[in-house]
């Protein structure tokens, strides 16, 4: 588990979410060609995030001695960050705000602890009037995220029922997220569709992707030159063709097992605290703040994102020691990462 660049990857991944969403936030040159380049990054690095998760959390799982070892465990490592940084903002909001609205602040932090971001997005006296009002539209994925660990027993269960053929009922898990992310905008006639298509199951095969590479892991270190090989190719092809879209996920996951198994330097990303996952929640509302502090546009872009940069990286390792780590188990890999460094 310790011999590969996953924790780089997670990294990032992130800091390409990071970027567009400082881009995008900023309002600099809205729409134009760089924010639609570093939106199909920003797309393609979540979609790495959520192969890197099929492989990891998969490995949980067989490594659990039960399901609620399992739930523990993924438990204890997503939700008091995404606690905290749901709790944060409405604490700030109030503040501003002389909590004048509670109601508002409520349904918020209702919503948000439980996943359900869309249905409370904003909060009263915080980034109105702003080109995007969302407290952290990053946490879209982690509903998601968890959509997919709850689902990933039963999956796990129904694939050890085909036996010798679990990669015939890997495959139609593949399919079947790629026939709802591709075929959701074209069945369903309504201006909410993407926003569809893009929900589980329509990211199953990334996730069904990153459970390949758990199950070829051996095979993906012993050979990640012809993984990268495969997966540059499918993943050209992907972009080449609205139809063949659908190789996407197999090529990226191709090119991952690549990045994270190819000689070389380790890129122990994780050495002083796994700040990936602080990193990804805590960036967009951070950014909010600095935008309306007034700080891109006193200071200018390249200045301001590496301010920025610092802030939600000394907001990471914040969250990482002082929340994150005590609420791991003690065998957690992270844990032992950061301990011996």
């Amino acid at each position: 588990m310790t011999a590969n660049r996953f924790d780089f990857l997670r990294l990032l991944f992130a800091f390409c979410v990071f970027v567009f969403h400082a881009w995008a936030l900023a309002g600099i040159a809205p729409f134009g060609d760089l924010e639609t380049q570093l939106g199909v990054l920003a797309e393609i690095s979540i979609q790495g995030f959520f192969i890197v998760s099929g492989a990891l959390v998969l490995g949980s799982l067989d490594r659990s001695a039960s399901l609620e070892e399992y739930a523990e465990k993924r438990v204890r490592r997503l939700y008091p960050a995404y606690a905290v940084v749901v709790i944060t903002p409405a604490v700030i909001s109030g503040f501003l705000t002389g909590w004048a609205a509670p109601v508002a602040v409520a349904k918020y932090l209702t919503a948000n602890l439980v996943f359900l971001n869309f249905l409370a997005p904003d909060l009263p006296g915080l980034f109105e009037g702003r080109r995007f009002t969302e407290v952290n539209g990053a946490l879209w994925t982690l509903k998601i995220e968890v959509m997919f660990y709850i689902a990933l027993p039963v999956i796990a269960q129904v694939l050890r029922l085909f036996g010798k053929a679990w990669w015939v009922g890997l495959l139609l898990l593949y399919s079947g997220g790629v026939a709802w992310s591709m075929g959701m905008p074209m069945l369903l006639d309504h201006e909410l569709a993407p926003e569809i298509a893009r929900q589980l199951p329509g990211q199953m095969a990334f996730f069904a992707s990153g459970m390949a590479l758990w199950q070829l892991w051996d095979t993906a270190k012993a050979k990640p030159g012809m993984f990268g090989l495969v997966g540059a190719f499918l993943l050209a092809l992907s972009f080449a063709h609205p139809l063949a879209e659908f190789l996407r996920a197999a090529g990226l996951a191709g090119l991952i097992a690549c990045a994270a198994f190819a000689p070389g330097p380790r890129l122990d990303a994780a050495r002083f605290g796994d700040v990936s996952y602080g990193l990804y929640i805590t960036h967009f509302p951070i950014l909010q703040g600095m935008i309306m502090l007034g700080l891109f546009a006193s200071f200018g872009f390249a200045l301001s994102i590496a301010i920025s940069t610092f802030t939600v990286l000394l907001a990471s390792l914040l969250l990482w020691h002082l929340v994150e780590k005590p609420a791991l188990r003690r065998d957690s890999h992270y844990r032992k990462v950061s301990e011996a460094a």
